[in-house]
């Protein structure tokens, strides 16, 4: 099979994973990356044996054809629609834009030039949520009739060196780690119909406690707890909390409730994890084994599933009809908790086609 060449633009730390897998996967050829800090950038291209460029060189280069964009979330937007200007199609990192104006803008890029839009996260395709998926579509559970998802933490500037985004806007748990739990809830559940939440900001100010910036204060600008109910199309209702305000927790990360059973899901920004499925009628849950797939972190599995895509002509997984849907949804979350009062969301999503055998 051909080799899809791609480029990456974007080497902090994130960058290492993705380079690594997208040299050992098939199906795709990683040919250059690119960053603002030059030195970074051929310190990664050195490690990769990998050409360094510049975003210049990227857009000029006919022969790459997918850029994999794994900037600071404000540059998802710019990077990406001078790539699809350029008739390249694009993978972003989480969250597709910041805002909904800049998602649909690329959207009708895309759609007008003929290319692929989608992005993160796609640990949804590992064997753990595959494995989740299987249960619900072999009806181990029955008809899924609700859930309870939870990512609560304490914040990020006691060890992130550079925290002051987690705090503004576009940043907070919504959107830092929201995409990965409703991704997984799409793939399992479906697209969501409306959204009501209550927001809060546990605190004003924030110190940071990490190295270099020790001792620097941060002005919060963005909710920090945000409890929402969410409602699919299917009919599911759930809830989802994500925070920066708990110092500790003993809730799941997934659970799905069903007719005849219950599945407990495993960290959704895992590939892998632990699955137990507790029956009607059981005595206790039972570990369940994982389908074949990606275990591991595969970081850059949807970026080959894109690549598979334009090669057969056909849709991709995490296409932009899902991280439209998912981050109109988090943006609706927090309308809800503003305005006090439900939000309809105007996209609809289907899930995705399985990654399981």
């Amino acid at each position: 099979m051909k080799n899809v060449k791609v480029a990456i633009v974007g080497c902090g730390n994130i960058s290492d994973i993705y380079m690594k897998n997208l040299k050992a996967f098939d199906g795709v050829e990683l040919v250059c990356c690119a960053d603002l800090d030059d030195a970074k950038a051929a310190a990664q291209a050195e490690k990769y044996s990998i050409g360094k460029c510049s975003v210049d060189d990227i857009l000029s280069n006919p022969a790459i054809e997918i850029v994999l964009n794994i900037t600071h979330p404000a540059g998802h937007y710019g990077v990406a629609k001078a790539a699809l200007k350029a008739g390249k199609s694009v993978y972003n990192e989480k969250p597709l834009t910041l805002t909904l104006k800049e998602a649909k803008e690329l959207i009708k890029l895309a759609e007008a030039g003929g290319l692929m839009l989608g992005g993160a996260p796609d640990t949804f395709m590992g064997a753990g949520i595959q494995t989740c998926r299987k249960l619900i579509d072999k009806k181990a559970i029955g008809k899924p009739l609700s859930f309870t998802a939870f990512m609560m933490c304490s914040g990020h500037e006691s060890w992130h060196p550079n925290p002051e985004f987690y705090y503004q806007i576009g940043g907070g748990p919504l959107f830092d780690m929201g995409p990965y739990y409703l991704t997984a809830l799409i793939n399992l559940l479906g697209g969501f119909d409306y959204v009501q939440s209550v927001t809060a900001m546990g605190y004003k100010q924030r110190t940071i406690t990490s190295k270099p910036k020790y001792g620097k204060k941060i002005n919060v600008e963005t909710p920090t707890h945000i409890n929402g109910i969410l409602v699919t199309k299917s009919g599911a209702v759930g809830t989802l909390i994500t925070s920066f305000d708990v110092r500790k927790h003993s809730m799941p990360n997934i659970e799905i409730y069903g007719t005849e059973g219950t599945i407990k899901v495993p960290d959704p920004n895992c590939f892998g994890g632990e699955v137990k499925l507790f029956r009607a009628g059981a005595a206790d849950w039972e570990v369940v084994p994982l389908v074949d797939g990606c275990p591991e972190n595969s970081r850059g599995l949807g970026v080959c599933d894109m690549a598979k895509a334009i090669l057969k002509g056909k849709n991709f997984r995490p296409d932009h009809r899902i991280t439209y849907h998912v981050l109109e949804t988090m943006h609706a979350m927090l309308e809800s908790g503003e305005k006090q009062r439900a939000v309809k969301l105007k996209s609809t999503c289907e899930r995705p086609e399985k990654f399981y055998k």
